[in-house]
């Protein structure tokens, strides 16, 4: 029996593309520095390990953008004036 699913809010989702965005962009760059440990370039592996550190500090940054606006949607989903957290969070089955 498949659940209905809701479409994620906008700013949810725009959010969740930049985490991907960051991730690939942060396994590049752990890629680059991986080739400049094998071949001893200590400038080349210094520039690469920067960009890795600052990659993981955006996916984390993302990340609690991510859930920061999810919890955005689901208040204002519920509406103001609900005195229960859990008032209006799930639709009524049909």
């Amino acid at each position: 029996m498949p659940r209905d699913r809701r479409r994620m809010p906008d700013e949810v989702r725009s959010a969740s593309v930049r985490t991907v965005i960051f991730l690939a962009m942060t396994t590049v760059f752990l890629m680059y520095s991986t080739m400049a440990s094998l071949d001893h370039a200590r400038k080349a592996l210094t520039f690469g390990l920067l960009l890795t550190g600052l990659g993981v500090f955006g996916i984390v940054w993302c990340l609690l953008e991510i859930v920061i606006s999810r919890q955005i949607a689901a208040q204002r989903r519920r509406g103001p004036g609900r005195d229960a957290p859990l008032t209006g969070s799930r639709q009524p089955r049909r």
